[in-house]
């Protein structure tokens, strides 16, 4: 997390409020999708500042549920 710049509140808050797909590898890829972004917005737990700050970051767990790796998307997330 500290080497690509994300820090743990954001990381808390994925786990908190992210949507899990499957990675097809067995782990569970984490993000904020828009629909999930709007209802957040909607509710007024989180400012579209922070939403916007969490759009683009991801987190994908590990079957046991540790998390494997964070990141920062730059492309698509394809589901299958």
């Amino acid at each position: 997390m500290q080497q690509r710049g994300i820090p743990e509140a954001r990381v808390e808050a994925l786990l908190r409020f992210g949507r899990e797909h499957p990675d097809g590898r067995g782990g569970t890829i984490v993000c904020l999708d828009a629909a999930t972004c709007r209802r957040l917005e909607h509710r007024g737990v989180a400012a579209g500042r922070e939403l916007a700050s969490l759009r683009g970051v991801y987190l994908v767990l590990t079957p046991a549920g540790t998390i494997a790796t964070v990141g920062h998307r730059t492309r698509r997330l394809h589901r299958h």
